[in-house]
This record gives C-alpha cells, sequence and structure tokens, in this order.
C-alpha cells in the first residue's frame, strides 16, 4: 500500500512573516465543514488527545532527574486538571467534525507554479497535509496549538488574530459564536500545553540538553495553570485578552 502525498514546498521557518496563516484558518475551515457521517465507512476518534496521553507516558519514562523533577511535577498537575477526555482518558463529549488532529503550519505545503500536479482544493496556494491523527473528535481541537502557543506569548497576536479571523469568514465553528473564542478552546490549549511541555522535557532528557526558549515557556505555562511559583494567581489561558 502507499500514500500519495501532493507535490510542494514547505513554509520556510526563516521567513516567518510570510507565513500564511488566511489559508492555515481557510483549510482547516473548509475540513471541519466535511459532513462526517457522509464519508464511506467508519471514521475513527482523531488522535490528539491519545497523543497527550502518550506524552505523558514518555514524561514517566524519562531519566529519573527530570521525570522527577519541579517541571516534570507540575506537567502532570496541569494535566489532571484537564477534562479527562483532553488528556485521553474518556470519550471527548463533542466529536461531530472531522479533526486534523495535529494541526500547526509544518502541515502546510505550497505548489510551485511550475508544478505538474494540481493543486486541487488549495487556498492560495497552499495545501494541508499529513492525515495521521485524521477523525472524528471536537474541532476546537484543531485551533488548540496555535491558541496555547498566543496564550503562552509564542505566536504574536496579529498571527492569532489573521488565522481565527479567516477561519470564521471560511464558516468554521469551532471557535463558537460571538468575539470571545476562549470558552471553547479553553480546555484545548491547556491540553496541548501539557502536551508540548511534556514532549519537550522528555526529549531534551534523552540528549542531556537544556530546554529550548518554546519548550521552556510551555513548562512554564504549566506552571501557572496549577498556581505555581511562575503565576500564583495560575490565570494563564483563561483570557489572554484580560
Amino acid at each position: 500500500m502507499a500514500s500519495l502525498w501532493p507535490y510542494g514546498v514547505p513554509i520556510s521557518p526563516e521567513d516567518r512573516e510570510a507565513a500564511p496563516w488566511e489559508a492555515l484558518g481557510i483549510l482547516l475551515a473548509r475540513l471541519h465543514r466535511v459532513p462526517v457521517d457522509a464519508l464511506p465507512g467508519p471514521v475513527p476518534p482523531m488522535r490528539g488527545p491519545a497523543k497527550v496521553a502518550a506524552a505523558l507516558d514518555r514524561l514517566r519514562a524519562a531519566p529519573a532527574p527530570v521525570a522527577t523533577s519541579p517541571a516534570a511535577r507540575a506537567v502532570h498537575e496541569a494535566a489532571v486538571a484537564l477534562p479527562a477526555w483532553a488528556r485521553g482518558a474518556a470519550p471527548a463529549p463533542r466529536a461531530d467534525h472531522l479533526c486534523h488532529g495535529d494541526l500547526h503550519l509544518g502541515q502546510l505545503v505550497g505548489s510551485p507554479p511550475t508544478s505538474p500536479f494540481p493543486a486541487a482544493g488549495a487556498a492560495d496556494g497552499w495545501l494541508l497535509i499529513d492525515v495521521d491523527d485524521l477523525g472524528r473528535g471536537d474541532p476546537a481541537w484543531d485551533l488548540a496549538r496555535p491558541a496555547a502557543w498566543f496564550a503562552t506569548g509564542l505566536l504574536d497576536p496579529d498571527e492569532w488574530t489573521r488565522l481565527l479571523a479567516a477561519y470564521r469568514a471560511a464558516g468554521g465553528t469551532a471557535a463558537g459564536e460571538g468575539d470571545d473564542p476562549w470558552p471553547r478552546l479553553d480546555a484545548p490549549a491547556r491540553a496541548l500545553t501539557v502536551q508540548s511541555a511534556a514532549l519537550g522535557l522528555a526529549k531534551a532528557a534523552a540528549v542531556g540538553r537544556a530546554l529550548e526558549a518554546a519548550e521552556q515557556a510551555m513548562v512554564d505555562a504549566c506552571a501557572r495553570m496549577t498556581g505555581g511559583p511562575t503565576a500564583p494567581d495560575a490565570g494563564l489561558l483563561a483570557s489572554p485578552s484580560a
């Protein structure tokens, strides 16, 4: 068996200003509007929450100095505070949409003008790839990673606004109605924060390196979510605009 991937060029990490946030929002909205019950055959659950559980297991299996560190303890405490479904311990209460399951800018490729392959379904020349985690789930999960990055200061507010506005303009409903998306995005964003922090600690421990800046930001966020010393009021993800 073989999988056919679209021919395209990935986003350059050196050119952040050119990141196609609008295209990402449009493509995600189109995916969420696919009538999942009309698809042939059973659609499996979206694997996003299961990957949170796997990341926590990986952290538990890390070398003892890391696995038992205050940082790891903060990550596990933040995980316990999540709804069970968001850490893969129960079925999602809302699982009525087709979800990507692992959305980030690396899942976009641009179709070159000279490409011999047609870019069917492209948005401004961009295609959404990687369906390994695709399945039935809560569409808010697909906005959780950029939401978490925005809430922790790793994603510029203008970039987050561009993504969210394009998604909503294209008919996406995962962020709910009204101006405030956080009632719908809070739990998934916290879950992706936990996942990113757990993976960052485990990967760093595996090769004996220090945490990268983004990894440290996620670990710090977990401490703030549980009232740790970096933020005693634990108000990180409730409403970044407040």
